[in-house]
């Protein structure tokens, strides 16, 4: 008699976990081998400069692929974009709906335009409090306090178990722009022991003592700022963090000044947050071009580029090319964000313009006007604390930052805490059990319009190039062995010197090749095409100390 197979929860992360960005992660419900699916968040990460010609990297979807007619639908907790970055291009394929909130599904319909993306998903509006089912999978999303508007955790019920799956948040009795994190609720579920609960749960700032300052104290600082300078300020921060802007401008407000706003993110943002009803009672924000016309010392900016981006309003601004808007000596320029890690030093390029420019730079070292929308260790305890998990399994994070959270939650008396990567699968009820590496991840890269793997990308070849430059020699030879045509020489990349010409020592090397070898022996193209690449690497790494990359075109005719 065959043996019945059993209800599970599982969880499989395929991206996020080992890692910050790209969080994509999978729930599963029902006996092994007929499990249906449901996805929480599909974001992206950046390319930095070990993949020159990347823009975006996100989760490889095989697995789900695999699964598709079990995949049920992809519920979004925010809209940042290592959270949801990645939807249009890898979800319109499984045809499955999308859970959001209002200001997320907007984000991506302007994503969508914006972007000039033809695909589209089914997106169902879904609301904190008000539960919803997907199959065997009852889902509630949970108000929690983060760094852009209506981010949520979810709590994922079944008959064997539920999850709480935190979602990127932070304890801030005092945010701007959003309701603070609902603790009632997350205390709530703690009391509730009808079913087990395990919590996945964010560990950024896992190795952090204390608590995350509050946006609010921010904000105080911001209007300190504004109100004491004596010229413009101008105000560089992430442009979906709705309560910064809010702050900025009502401290421009209260100091008498106006808010001028460059930045088609910015715009495109704030222009969804108005229409939602979330800048009701603040003045108008002015587009860049009354920049000059409003007083040197009733200036307020706010302008994009916290991050370094070449293109970027305030990047634009230092290097003197914005067709608008100029700052100068005496101005006063506040970074009121971070620099994400491989960020730093085209943001410090950017100060050290502006320093050059005597504009004052004010950063978090001089003072609160960044906060982190993360939690931090005593953040974590006051969760444990009211939700009471059986299983806690830390993500979002690299390995220093989940080893820390786990060893916490060791601390803190949680009986199973499973630490993971991505690709494992891990139970979470019945009898907690992680299976490492069970499932098959790894990474797409937007390469340009295409999305293709790692291995089609033509990276390697490119970091090959980007090294060694490249030489292509073309010519021609006819059954005696005569060269008939060429040969022809490109050099790409390689240094040339007043001292000594490379070109000269190519064609010298070529020369020296076509007449070592015979002429019988020159008619046979692999014998001569296999001479001249030897012989030009060897030479130009003699003369250079690098191997080039070289390309031999011999033709016969």
């Amino acid at each position: 008699m065959a043996k019945t197979q059993r209800d599970e929860l599982v969880f499989v992360p395929l991206g996020g976990v080992g890692e910050i960005g790209m969080n994509m992660g999978a729930y599963g419900f029902g006996p092994e081998r007929s499990r249906k699916w449901i996805v929480v968040d599909c974001g992206v990460s950046f390319g930095g400069p070990d993949l020159p010609g990347i823009e975006l990297i996100m989760a490889n979807p095989e697995f789900l692929e695999e699964r598709a007619d079990d995949v049920l639908a992809l519920i979004l907790t925010h809209s940042h974009e290592d959270h949801y970055g990645a939807v249009l291009d890898l979800w319109p394929g499984f045809e499955k709906p999308v859970y959001a909130t209002p200001f997320t599904a907007a984000m991506l319909a302007a994503k969508r335009a914006g972007d000039g993306i033809v695909e589209n998903v089914d997106i169902t509006i879904m609301r904190p409090g008000k539960p919803f089912t997907v199959g065997p999978f009852t889902i509630e999303a949970i108000n929690v306090a983060h760094s852009i508007p209506e981010s949520n955790a979810l709590l994922i019920s079944t008959p064997v178990g539920r999850a709480l799956h935190t979602g990127d948040w932070k304890l801030d009795p005092t945010p701007v722009g959003n309701a603070p994190t609902d603790v009632a609720r997350l205390q709530a579920i703690g009391q509730d022991r009808t079913t087990p609960l395990a919590l996945i749960c964010d560990s950024t700032n896992a190795m952090k003592d204390g608590e995350s300052p509050s946006e609010a104290e921010v904000a105080a600082t911001l209007a300190a700022l504004i109100a004491e300078a004596p010229h413009r300020v101008a105000v560089t921060t992430f442009a979906s963090n709705v309560g910064r802007v809010i702050s900025i401008v009502r401290a421009a407000h209260k100091a008498g000044r106006q808010v001028v706003m460059s930045g088609r993110s910015l715009h495109r943002i704030t222009g969804i947050a108005r229409e939602l009803g979330m800048l009701e009672g603040l003045p108008p924000l002015l587009d860049q071009d009354a920049y000059k016309s409003v007083p040197r010392d009733k200036c307020v900016l706010i302008c994009t580029g916290s991050q370094g981006e070449a293109r970027a309003a305030i990047a634009r601004i230092a290097r003197g090319e914005h067709p608008v808007i100029d700052l100068t000596a005496g101005d006063r320029m506040i970074f009121s964000s971070w620099a994400i890690p491989g960020n730093e030093r085209e943001v410090i390029d950017i100060q050290n313009l502006l320093i050059d420019k005597g504009i004052e730079i004010i950063t978090q070292k001089d003072g609160l006007v960044h906060v982190t929308g993360h939690p931090r260790r005593d953040e974590l305890r006051k969760l444990y604390e009211w939700t009471k998990p059986d299983v806690l399994i830390p993500v979002h994070g690299e390995a220093m930052h989940l080893d820390a959270h786990a060893k916490l939650g060791r601390e803190a008396g949680i009986a199973n805490v499973c630490e993971t990567r991505n690709g494992d699968l891990v139970r979470l009820f019945p009898e907690p059990m992680v299976h490492q590496a069970e499932v098959r991840t790894g990474e797409l890269y937007l390469d340009g319009l295409v999305l293709c793997t790692p291995e089609e990308s033509g990276v390697k070849g490119r970091r090959r190039l980007s090294f060694g430059g490249h030489i292509v020699v073309s010519l021609c030879v006819n059954g005696s062995g005569h060269v008939v045509s060429g040969p022809d020489l490109v050099i790409e990349g390689l240094p040339e010197t007043e001292d000594e010409s490379l070109t000269d020592l190519v064609e010298d090397t070529i020369a020296g090749v076509l007449k070592s070898v015979p002429a019988k022996r020159r008619s046979d193209t692999e014998v001569l095409n296999s001479a001249l690449f030897k012989g030009i690497r060897n030479e130009v790494n003699a003369y250079w100390g690098r191997k080039p990359n070289v390309s031999v075109f011999v033709h016969r005719v």
